[in-house]
């Protein structure tokens, strides 16, 4: 299996770096192949904004997704862009790893998102009409690959759980798990979560350290999030809504997206 994976921590020594070196150290004792985007270390340009466009007309007024469009078309994204396009069609996985900072990604990350998701490539792909509305939330361009998050927090567990004050971690991750991840077509595995990871001594890493290489042993054999596919039945089109009747009746929010009916038999 071919492995990317998108590293967004400005610290090597930190422990998101120690748990980087684990898992790559072990997805290559199992035979992998892996490839590193160090965003920090590359100094990736993390903003979208003209000059990502250098053949895009002064007078014409900046639209990101038109400019997007016309440029990958034309096959004139800058180069920093393409050589992450050639990584993500080489992978059958992709890994993003990064601290959650104020219940996100790292701007860094979301600049990567923003820059290398290319209108054509990762998104505006497929027909639109009464039965098709293009080819997203379980189709696109990644479909068949594979993809998963390492996350580390500083909160403890409980403050993310059901009824934590932080809102529970799946919630919290939906918006990159569905929205970035299995938008394109990737089939999106649970995420990896540390937590207290600023109080963690070295009996605990070495838990979590073999927490993850357990992870990364079952890569290929974990099962993914069930998420609903858009054109799959469960959603009107075009209005994209889920049909009457369609989930647990209590359900609400993300949990409707998420199909539970084979774990419920």
């Amino acid at each position: 299996m071919k492995v990317l994976l998108v590293f967004a921590h400005p610290e090597p020594r930190s422990l998101n770096g120690s748990l980087r070196d684990v898992a790559i150290r072990e997805l290559e004792v199992q035979g992998h192949e892996v490839r590193v985007s160090d965003l920090y270390a590359d100094n990736w340009k993390s903003e979208i904004d003209r000059p990502d466009f250098p053949s895009l007309d002064d007078k014409t007024p900046f639209q990101p997704s038109r400019a997007s469009k016309a440029a990958f078309a034309a096959g004139q994204l800058t180069e920093d862009v393409k050589a992450e396009h050639e990584k993500l069609l080489w992978a059958d996985t992709l890994i993003l790893q990064f601290p959650l900072w104020w219940y996100t990604m790292p701007a860094i990350l979301k600049g990567w998102v923003d820059r290398v998701y290319a209108y054509g490539f990762a998104y505006g792909v497929g027909e639109h009409s009464d039965a098709h509305w293009g080819d997203r939330f379980g189709e696109g361009t990644f479909k068949g690959k594979r993809a998963m998050l390492i996350v580390t927090t500083g909160g403890w567990q409980e403050h993310y759980s059901a009824r934590g004050v932080n809102g529970p971690i799946d919630d919290l991750l939906f918006p990159i798990n569905h929205g970035i991840l299995y938008y394109p077509g990737y089939d999106v595995l649970p995420p990896f979560v540390a937590y207290r990871v600023d109080r963690i001594d070295e009996a605990s890493f070495d838990r979590l350290a073999e927490n993850l290489r357990e992870r990364m042993r079952t890569l290929s054999t974990t099962p993914p999030i069930p998420y609903r596919r858009q054109n799959g039945g469960d959603y009107l089109i075009p209005s994209l809504e889920l049909r009457p009747g369609v989930g647990e009746p209590a359900a609400t929010g993300f949990a409707l997206h998420v199909d539970r009916r084979d774990a419920a038999e």
